[in-house]
């Protein structure tokens, strides 16, 4: 199954970061250039372990992903459930880790396309168009760690 991932430092504690990565709404769009749509499912107010999200990306491809599993500050996992027909699976976990500076964000994804006879060049496409979205998307999360607007939603 193929891997992509990306890190980034961010200026901030972990549980800052973490916070951020967790955010939703317009808050959420100001620092990721993934997403046009998110909100949670089943009358879900928060995220916590077992709550579905429904998530649309700019390009207009939509899914629903569960979490599963959500330790603040130090790391967050998902599966999608539904999502687009050329994925069989996809998954992803993030990690945040105190460094001198602030904290690491460690984002990770895993996926596996079909069907099974396009898959093997289907998924070498997926690693780069992912791969380059992962890495967009860390970017604008550590815009997001500086971002006074972005901070005053996370901070009490």
């Amino acid at each position: 199954m193929p891997v992509v991932s990306a890190q980034a430092v961010v200026p901030v504690d972990p549980a800052t970061a973490f916070a951020v990565s967790q955010t939703t709404g317009a808050v959420r769009r100001r620092w990721d250039p993934f997403i046009s749509e998110q909100h949670f499912l089943d009358d879900a107010q928060r995220p916590a372990k077992d709550v579905r999200t429904f998530t649309r990306q700019r390009l207009g491809l939509s899914m629903v992903s569960r979490y599963v599993s959500y330790a603040p500050p130090t790391n967050v996992g998902m599966v999608m459930e539904e999502g687009p027909w050329f994925f069989t699976k996809l998954g992803g976990g993030w990690r945040f880790a105190a460094v001198p500076e602030g904290t690491l964000a460690v984002w990770k994804y895993n996926f596996s396309c079909r069907p099974a006879w396009l898959a093997p060049i289907a998924e070498w496409i997926g690693v780069r168009v992912l791969g380059f979205e992962v890495r967009r998307r860390i970017t604008g999360f550590a815009r997001g760690c500086v971002d006074p607007e972005v901070l005053a939603a996370v901070r009490p």
